[in-house]
């Protein structure tokens, strides 16, 4: 099999395409693309214990703990003892993080619409629905 038919090598491909391209809509808040995803996360669901957080974001519990140590460090986000399990801890959007969650949040609609714009509604559907069913 050639290295290009190969899904993997084109799923990668696709992954590193989008990450960029979000990483670039992003820099200008002096935040990397999966930071952003955190704090725009944290935008819609906030006060969360730090253990679901990396389960909702898919992402290893070293991984986000250097992700928020960095966000912690900018002032976008707080560790909070959880007062109903001593031994978890919430993760809180400051007030500047809250501030940058909203102008993420809209930014994430453009980059998406910007990015997906070559396909037709029904293509992104088709995409959309085939993504979520090979992350299953």
């Amino acid at each position: 099999m050639n290295v290009n038919e190969c899904i993997f090598f084109q799923l990668s491909t696709c992954s590193r395409t989008g990450t960029h391209f979000w990483d670039k809509k992003v820099e200008r808040y002096g935040l990397t693309g999966v930071q952003a995803l955190v704090v725009n996360f944290l935008g819609e669901e906030d006060g969360i214990n730090f253990q679901l957080l990396a389960e909702r974001l898919r992402l290893t519990n070293p991984t986000l703990t250097g992700i928020v140590d960095r966000l912690e460090i900018a002032g976008m986000v707080e560790r909070i003892p959880n007062p109903s399990d001593r031994r978890s801890i919430l993760i809180n959007l400051t007030e500047k993080g809250a501030s940058i969650s909203a102008e993420l949040n809209a930014q994430m609609l453009t980059a998406n619409q910007e990015f997906l714009a070559s396909l037709s509604n029904e293509e992104e559907a088709m995409l959309r629905g085939i993504l979520q069913r090979l992350i299953s």
